[in-house]
C-alpha cells in the first residue's frame, strides 16, 4: 500500500493506492498547520481500510507543501505527478493536460507513453485560477455552485480582463453597476480564464486528447469556455482534484517496485 500526497495551496488531498488501484482518497481545504491537516487525513484513509498504524506504507509527497511532511521518503514535482496521475486516470489517452488550481495553472504535454515532452506555467498571478474564481463569485454575489447555470444562460458574455484579478473585479463591478445581466458577466468570467488556459496550451502545443484537472475542471463553465476556445472537446476524469496525489503514490509504489527489484 502506498500513500500520496498533495499539499497544494487551497487544498490538501490524499490518496491509497494498492499496487495501481486507487482504493481511497480524501480532500481538506488548505489551512495554517497544513502537516496535521495531512496527517489527519492519511489517518482517515488508513482507518477507512483497517491499515494498523504500525503498518508498513510508502509515502510520497508533492504540491506547494511537499517539503512540510516529514513522513514523506519522496518529495515529487508537480509535473512529473500531475503527468503521471492523469495519464493513468485517462487510462493512456491524456496528451495535453491542463491543470487548473487553487493558485496556478500548468499545460503538460505528454507522448503515448505517458512521459512529459514539454509543459508550461502561469506567472505568478491569480488570474485565471481558482482564486480568481473565488473573487469573481463574491463580487457578483453568486455561489460557485451555481456559476456554471448562469453561465449556460448567458445571451451575450461581457468582457472581463484575464490579465488581473484586480482589473477584472473592478470591472465586473463596473459591469454590475451599468445594469449588465450576471449571466453574461459569468460567462464573461468563464471566458477570461478559458483565454488564460487556452493561451498556454497553444504555447505548448496542443494535442488531442485534451484533459482537464485540478479544482477548476468542476466548473462546467469553464470547460465550456475552454473546449469553445480550443475547438476541441475537454475531458474530465473521475476525481481530478487528486491527480498529484495519485501520481505522487504510483511514483512512490514505482519506487518500491524498483528497489526490490535490484535488491
Amino acid at each position: 500500500m502506498k500513500i500520496g500526497l498533495d499539499l497544494g495551496s487551497t487544498a490538501i488531498k490524499a490518496v491509497l493506492v494498492n499496487g495501481e488501484k486507487l482504493v481511497w482518497r480524501g480532500l481538506a481545504p488548505t489551512a495554517p498547520g497544513q502537516e496535521a491537516i495531512a496527517a489527519r487525513l492519511i489517518e482517515e484513509g488508513r482507518r477507512a481500510l483497517g491499515l494498523s498504524a504500525g503498518a508498513s506504507v510508502g509515502l510520497a509527497s508533492t504540491g506547494y507543501g511537499r517539503n512540510l511532511f516529514p513522513g514523506a521518503y519522496l518529495k515529487v514535482d508537480e509535473i512529473s505527478a500531475n503527468a503521471l496521475g492523469l495519464f493513468h486516470l485517462s487510462g493512456g489517452q491524456a496528451r495535453t493536460i491542463i491543470n487548473i488550481g487553487g493558485q496556478d495553472m500548468k499545460v503538460i504535454i505528454l507522448n503515448e507513453k505517458g512521459r512529459v515532452t514539454d509543459f508550461k506555467m502561469n506567472d505568478k498571478c491569480a488570474a485565471g485560477t481558482g482564486r480568481f474564481l473565488e473573487v469573481m463569485a463574491r463580487v457578483l454575489e453568486v455561489g460557485q455552485d451555481k456559476m456554471a447555470a448562469y453561465h449556460f444562460k448567458a445571451p451575450d458574455p461581457a468582457r472581463v480582463s484575464s490579465t488581473c484579478t484586480v482589473f477584472a473585479e473592478s470591472e465586473v463591478i463596473s459591469l454590475l453597476s451599468q445594469g449588465v445581466a450576471r449571466e453574461n458577466i459569468v460567462a464573461g468570467v468563464h471566458q477570461s480564464v478559458a483565454s488564460k488556459a487556452c493561451a498556454l496550451a497553444w504555447r505548448a502545443g496542443v494535442l488531442p486528447d485534451v484533459v482537464m484537472c485540478g479544482g477548476v475542471a468542476r466548473s462546467a463553465g469553464v470547460v465550456d469556455a475552454i473546449e469553445k476556445e480550443l475547438g476541441q472537446p475537454v475531458h474530465i476524469v473521475s476525481n481530478p482534484q487528486v491527480s498529484g496525489a495519485l501520481g505522487a503514490a504510483l511514483l512512490a509504489y514505482n519506487y518500491a517496485q524498483t528497489n526490490e527489484a535490484s535488491a
